[in-house]
């Protein structure tokens, strides 16, 4: 997502006459003491966090087995902390994946590779180029390990492609007995279905092989439009386009799209960006909170008039970006046919109750799969995520919107927050008992499970 147009900066210069002096409301919880000689852990945000007792990065399956034969419990794994929920506090281990990273090995005549399940989705773009490779479609964000985006079901966008997920085609792990164990759909097919999206409750990934597909090269196409036209054109434009996403801006009745597709022309890699433009949509939302009206036209008059801007490079180098404004989010993965009109309505929550947001909304297409515990399960989706500033109590705003989420059938990202618990997911899965049983035979003591994870599963 690029916000940084030169036109929304000089618009923005007024904002500074009409400051009224609005204290910037912040949300604090009471510091966490720690307990003596342990190091505070938090995610990405700074929202989750715990003391573990031990923090371990094993480098290959062996040491993995002996931290899970001899360190305390709860295990649980950690890639870079890009999930908003609490997938990885615990007061025992958290075993870090860093070590676990590269390209292993790679099959020339099936376009797979086996990948370290540490690796960052940003760091395996070159590599597999080198090997005449790339990953079929990415994720928007590029410092997500491997391990962590498939066991939550982690998506990009465009309605022909799924998760990744679903272009795992092996993968191994490490399980509470300390065992090593290789599964896909022809060995341990039951066990393969499960681990494919399984929160890491399961055991230690430690390798993932992954379908991929030849480089190429991809056009990026940004544009702005009005709320209303987006909403008659959005579905055209996922059907005309390989990827195809739109967020919207609110307070503002203007969406940005964005567009994808394979081409042969020359490079024209983009120029750098940077999120001032996310924070002068803070700094109209901070001044101008109390006339709704005014700060529509600020940004509204900033966008509506901007030219398309395209620019063209290798895969790797397009889909996925650093984010440097940091954030806490909801994203919920609804049934396509309703999720335009939950769209409207949150807009029309938002706005017409005046609520405090200021970070655009992302709406995205996903293809279905057939993975137990993939969100995509058995319906052609559509994803809305809903940001929040770190500094501010997200609380609030998401008791407002998720209502409307789950109303319209929305199950959520397993790494977004939310507040359903297992009797809410077992409505939403259809195979819901059938990765229980594979859960409970792999990990029968809970080694693996702390509090979020218990109360996802039901206590178990």
């Amino acid at each position: 997502m690029s916000l940084t147009r030169r036109k929304l900066m000089m618009q923005s210069a007024a904002v500074a006459a009409l400051a009224t002096g609005k204290p910037f409301a912040a949300f604090a919880e009471a510091p966490e003491k720690a307990p003596e000689q342990r190091i505070k852990w938090q995610n990405w945000s700074g929202w989750q966090s715990s003391f573990p007792e031990a923090r371990l990065a094993p480098a290959n399956a062996a040491e993995v087995a002996e931290i899970i034969a001899s360190s305390p419990k709860p295990i649980r794994p950690v890639g870079t902390g890009h999930s908003f929920t609490a997938l990885v506090p615990t007061d025992g281990t958290i075993m870090s994946l860093d070590r676990l990273t590269g390209v292993l090995e790679t099959n020339e005549d099936t376009l797979e590779a086996t990948v370290g399940a540490g690796s960052k989705l940003g760091d395996l773009g070159a590599p597999l180029e080198e090997r005449g490779q790339a990953l079929i479609n990415m994720p928007d964000i590029n410092r997500q390990t491997l391990a962590g985006s498939i066991s939550t079901s982690t998506h990009g966008t465009g309605e022909k492609f799924g998760s990744l997920s679903s272009y795992v085609t092996g993968l191994e792990l490490v399980t509470a007995k300390g065992e090593t164990v290789w599964c896909d759909k022809d060995k341990q097919s039951d066990l393969f279905q499960a681990a494919r999206v399984s929160l890491g409750s399961l055991g230690i990934i430690t390798k993932i092989r992954m379908q991929n597909r030849t480089p190429h090269r991809i056009n990026k196409r940004t544009w702005v439009m009005t709320f209303d036209e987006m909403m008659e054109q959005a579905d055209t434009f996922a059907a005309e386009n390989r990827n195809f996403e739109f967020y919207y801006i609110p307070f503002s009745s203007m969406c940005m799209g964005i567009s994808h597709n394979e081409t042969e022309e020359p490079l024209a890699p983009a120029i750098a960006q940077d999120d001032d433009g996310v924070m002068t949509l803070k700094a109209l939302a901070d001044y101008l909170s109390w006339t709704p009206s005014l700060r529509e036209y600020f940004i509204r008059s900033a966008l509506e008039d901007l030219p398309d801007e395209t620019f063209v490079d290798t895969s790797w180098k397009v889909y996925p970006s650093e984010r440097a404004v940091r954030f806490n989010e909801m994203e919920y993965h609804l049934p396509r046919e309703n999720a335009l009109t939950a769209l409207k309505e949150i807009r029309a929550l938002v706005e017409g109750e005046n609520l405090d947001l200021f970070f655009p909304w992302e709406f995205r297409y996903v293809k279905s799969d057939d993975i137990w515990l993939s969100p995509f399960q058995g319906r052609e989706s559509c994803s809305i995520a809903i940001h929040r500033y770190y500094e501010e109590d997200y609380k609030p705003l998401f008791s407002a919107i998720e209502p409307i989420l789950q109303k319209h059938g929305g199950r959520p990202h397993w790494g977004k927050l939310h507040t359903l618990k297992a009797p809410d997911f077992a409505k939403l899965y259809p195979n819901w008992n059938d990765f229980g049983a594979i859960r409970q035979e792999m990990d029968p003591d809970g080694l693996f499970l702390n509090a979020h994870l218990r109360e996802v599963f039901g206590g178990a």
